[in-house]
């Protein structure tokens, strides 16, 4: 359940931001099928990526991981 409120997260803040899933992809260096992945919820983030991500979301990693 944990990782389906932060995948919603993600892309709630991705879409907040204006971005693709190919735009933040390619700002963070993960590929299009691991970030599609962790927005479906079928694949958990480690700490580093969620760093990445939040990083290219212009957002702190507490915001991202509020409520988690």
């Amino acid at each position: 359940m944990e990782n389906m409120q932060l995948a919603q997260r993600i892309r709630a803040f991705r879409k907040l931001k204006g971005l693709t899933q190919q735009e933040l992809a390619v700002r963070t260096g993960i590929s299009l099928a691991v970030l599609g992945a962790i927005e479906r919820g079928n694949r958990r983030a480690e700490e580093q990526i969620l760093i990445k991500i939040s990083e290219a979301l212009n957002i702190t990693l507490q915001e991202l991981k509020k409520n988690n």
